[in-house]
This record gives C-alpha cells, structure tokens and sequence, in this order.
C-alpha cells in the first residue's frame, strides 16, 4: 500500500488531498499543529493516521516504517501584517529544509512543497514556471527561498523534488479572510460585504482539483520541476463575486470599492497549467459554479 505523509492537513488543500489520497487506496498519515482546533475537518477512516506535531519539532518526530510521499503544506502565517515579518517567514524556510530532512529519513521517494503565486510579485502576464520572480512581500520572498533551497535539498538527499505555486484556491475549510469565504459568511448573514472594487482578472481553483493536483506531482512529477496551478482561465474578481451573489443571496447588495486594495495586491493571476498537465495528465474538473455550490454546501 503506498503511504503518503500530509502537513498542514487541516486546511483547504490539505483536507482536499487527504479525501484524493483515500480515493486512491493510499494509507495517510496527517501531522497537524498540538491542538488543532480543525483537525475535525481531516476526512475519518482506518486509513487516516493523525500525529500532532508543530513544525518547529519535525527533527524530533518519530514515525513508524517507510513512506512513499510527502507532501508538505504547512506554513505560518500567511494572512495579514505577519506576512511581512521577517523572523517568523525565515523560519518558515528552515521549517521547510527540516521537513525535507523528515522525508528522507521516513525513507520518501518524493517530496513536494507548497508554493504560492506571491513569488511572482505583480505581474501582468501568464504565470510560468519560467516567468521570473520579483516578491514584494516577506511571504513571497520566504516561499520563493523556501521552494529554491528544498529543492536543493531534495537534490542532496536523493529525494524527487517538486515545488508546485498556487496561484488562487478556495474551497470549505478556506481561511476565514478569504474574499471568497468571507462573500459567502456575508450573504449568508444578509450582510452587504464590503469590498475593493474588484478590478483584478483572476484565475480560482476548487481545493479538491488543487489536492488532485498535488497527488499527481507526487506520483508522476519531473525531477526538480516547478509547475503553477490553477484553472488555467480567468475573469474579473467583480464577475466571481457576482456569481457567489447569486447563488448565495442575490437580494443582499455588495458594497464594491468600500476598501482600498492591500499592499501587493497584484491585478492580473493566469496560471499556464501546460507543463503541469503534460507531465501529469492532470486538469481540474469543477468550474466556479460548481465549487461554489460544493463550498456552501459544507
């Protein structure tokens, strides 16, 4: 049976993974932070192992037998002003390297990391693996870091590397100060959310389609690759909004232009998916509305 290790279990992708890995027959073992308070989202099954361990003690972890995969999610601090705090984004470039260590000495063939758009600063064209990076933030700066150097380490462990950078996912058990997530709370309450005007063309993905994806790296990914995932199309942020209205609440208003953008704020996310599909095979399967329709239902 192949056996795969998930960190950062609890959340949107990592839940999403955990529910593909079952699918596929895989035995999971999840390492979520000492007293998760979402550990409940984790899918319930024999074949799911929960081990509480924070990210500062995975040189310390001990775990029983051999695993094929790791897929490592887990990361402090991406929302708000501590992206941008430079201690706490530095470690999680050594938390990072230490989770590389973790999967060589579970005896993994394959590691993949968790990267993000935030690399590529503001741009406005189609984001490559190719495309280079410019971070304007200390999240971005530390997942770019972060990405380079596992990659590095892989190499010299003898581990399969990859680093795969998400560009825009959503989906139940998304963080609460998602535009998503916090449209759909909104509406749902009869609340008109206050937002920017919503100018960007954006390109969303539906978290199972992202777990799916992160599963076919580990399984068929090239040797030190960096691949961008997305849904590959996008719209303006004010037409995604639009449709969340509409399904939600369409008689509760939305109060476009109410707050400035944030610091950083690109405009324009189109993720090429080509390598990741031709390398893969893999390709989402939910359009917007579907996953919107998923999203509120759970």
């Amino acid at each position: 049976m192949t056996r795969i290790i998930v960190t950062g279990a609890t959340g949107s992708i990592g839940v999403s993974v955990v529910k593909g890995a079952l699918q596929r027959g895989y035995d999971v073992t999840c390492i979520v932070h000492k007293g998760s308070r979402r550990v409940g989202h984790i899918p319930v099954s024999p074949a799911v192992h929960i081990v509480e361990c924070d990210v500062s003690d995975y040189p310390s972890l001990q775990l029983d037998g051999r695993y094929d995969y790791f897929i490592h999610l887990a990361w402090e601090h991406t929302y708000g002003a501590l992206r941008d705090d430079v201690d706490i984004q530095t470690r999680n470039i050594r938390y990072t390297l230490e989770a590389c260590q973790l999967a060589h000495r579970l005896g993994c063939t394959s590691f993949v990391g968790a990267g993000s758009q935030a690399e590529y600063g503001r741009k406005d064209e189609i984001l490559t693996p190719e495309l280079p990076v410019q971070p304007e933030s200390g999240y971005g700066i530390a997942k770019y870091a972060a990405g380079k150097l596992s990659m590095m380490r892989c190499g010299q462990l003898g581990i399969r590397g990859n680093w795969i950078r998400v560009v825009s996912v959503y989906g139940p058990y998304d963080g609460e100060k998602t535009l998503i997530n916090y449209a759909i709370t909104e509406l749902k309450a009869g609340r008109s959310p206050k937002l920017t005007k919503c100018e960007q063309l954006w390109d969303y993905l539906y978290a199972d389609d992202a777990g799916e994806g992160f599963l076919d790296v580990a399984e068929k990914g090239r040797e030190g690759r960096i691949y961008v995932i997305g849904s590959g199309q996008h719209r303006r942020l004010y037409e995604y909004v639009k449709d969340i209205q509409t399904v939600v609440n369409p008689a509760v208003p939305v109060d476009f232009g109410a707050i400035d953008y944030f610091p950083h704020q690109p405009m324009y996310l189109l993720a090429d998916i080509s390598a990741l599909t031709a390398d893969t095979g893999w390709k989402p399967k939910h359009t917007f509305a579907e996953g919107i329709q998923k999203t509120i239902l759970l």
